[in-house]
């Protein structure tokens, strides 16, 4: 876990009243169902914030992929789209460099360039408006008070 959502989490857990921790210890409750019932899903914001964080950085993640992987046909999508981006190697110039497709001009580079990274952005951008709501709340109440 990195160590900025460690303090994330915590200062979230460290702000929730223990008041509503003891009155439902009194009422007869463990320790694990104040957890599960009390304090779980009052941190539905900060875990969905967690949650995003992480799947936008192993989403994005190539690293790994550079680092082991030797064989192209096994690379992960973001390192083909790295591969096209950054090197500009096109992946739809035929034998001899031909640039026409069944007699039509292919588009310009910069243009397929551009739509790859949209497509690289495409997953984030379709599950942060579920996240939204949460991700303001959750970053606020779990950050460093002082």
């Amino acid at each position: 876990m990195a160590a900025f959502n460690l303090v994330v989490m915590r200062a979230f857990f460290m702000s929730i009243p223990q008041e509503v921790m003891d009155s439902a210890r009194i009422d007869g409750a463990s320790e694990f169902t104040v957890l599960r019932r009390i304090v779980l899903p009052m941190s539905k914001g900060v875990t969905a914030v967690i949650a995003m964080l992480y799947a936008v950085g192993y989403w994005n993640n190539f690293f790994d992929a550079v680092l082991y992987l030797n064989d192209n046909a096994k690379w992960p999508l973001q390192m083909v789209l790295r591969q096209y981006v950054l090197q500009g190697q096109s992946m739809f110039v035929g034998q001899g460099g031909d640039t026409t497709i069944a007699g039509r001009a292919l588009p310009p580079d910069l243009a397929i360039k551009m739509s790859i990274v949209v497509v690289a952005l495409l997953p984030v951008l379709v599950v942060y408006p579920f996240v939204q709501k949460h991700f303001t709340k959750g970053v606020i109440i779990g950050a460093i008070k002082g």
